[in-house]
């Protein structure tokens, strides 16, 4: 292509300063989102460590390679590691004037508004469904349970969702939080399951049906059938893969056995396969 009057090189040399900027303030976002990175991986480190790594199962000793702490741990330490490397890749692309930047842009107004960005929401979502599935579901749910509703609740959230309705899930999540809470501390669950067992274990499952009656609406009218098929389909799959797979084969116990675990119990000991 011809060049007439200097326009191509000084087009070019306007669009590399242009990529040099982008470079440089994805490099200034790298050095808050490795520290984040860096805190979560460090924090499942700590909580690893506090789960048995070995104990004693129906008379049968599990070995530390079977602990239910290898996996968040594992986890915890690549998170950890690949925050310490995009946090000195970052420095050491923008020396430490970029890092200062980056203490002044978080207490500027851009700042606050970057929170309120629909991106930022949905960040919000990641982090409450971590820790309704961590603190809440996985102390008081049926594994399988808990495991599902997790994967399809970032399914929902991520493939069959939109910018408009991200809100609305993490509404539908922390109610659906607060109520599972206030159902088990309030001793509520010990007192219906006298009559009527895993009471938490069938309230988590209606919550789970409405919600994905609720998202087959929504993926409906937005002509994502197929992506919410998908997403069911490895929503149910992957967690009754893995699960079965530790409880049976490796003999690990699930952090906690409710309905389903009771449902699989009778399935694989029953006198029928024997």
């Amino acid at each position: 292509m011809p060049i007439s009057n200097g326009y191509m090189p000084g087009l070019i040399f306007y669009s590399n300063q242009i990529v040099m900027i982008e470079i440089e303030k994805l490099r200034k976002a790298d050095i808050f989102s490795g520290t984040a990175i860096l805190c979560l991986g460090s924090y499942s480190i700590y909580e690893a460590f506090q789960m048995p790594m070995k104990d004693s199962y129906a008379g049968v000793q599990n070995v530390w390679y079977v602990s239910p702490a290898l996996f968040p741990l594992l986890i915890g330490s690549i998170l950890a590691f690949l925050g310490i490397l995009l946090i000195r890749t970052a420095i050491k692309e923008v020396g430490m004037a970029g890092l200062k930047s980056v203490l002044n842009y978080l207490s500027s107004p851009d700042f606050a508004d970057f929170l309120k960005q629909p991106v930022t929401i949905r960040f919000y979502g990641i982090v409450l469904n971590l820790f309704v599935f961590v603190f809440i579901l996985i102390p008081h749910i049926d594994f399988f349970l808990a495991a599902i509703i997790f994967l399809l609740v970032f399914f929902f959230m991520f493939y069959c969702g939109s910018d408009e309705g991200i809100v609305g899930l993490i509404c539908q999540i922390i109610i659906g939080g607060v109520i599972l809470s206030v159902f088990t501390a309030s001793g509520l669950a010990e007192k219906i399951d006298t009559f009527a067992f895993f009471s938490a274990d069938i309230l988590v499952i209606f919550f789970t049906v409405w919600l994905i009656f609720h998202y087959y609406i929504v993926a409906k009218n937005g002509a994502l059938i197929p992506k919410f098929k998908l997403s069911l389909l490895i929503g149910f799959i992957a967690p009754f893969t893995i699960g079965i797979i530790f409880k049976y084969f490796l003999l690990v116990p699930m952090p906690h056995e409710g309905l389903v675990v009771s449902l699989l119990d009778a399935i694989w000991y029953a006198e029928i396969w024997s």
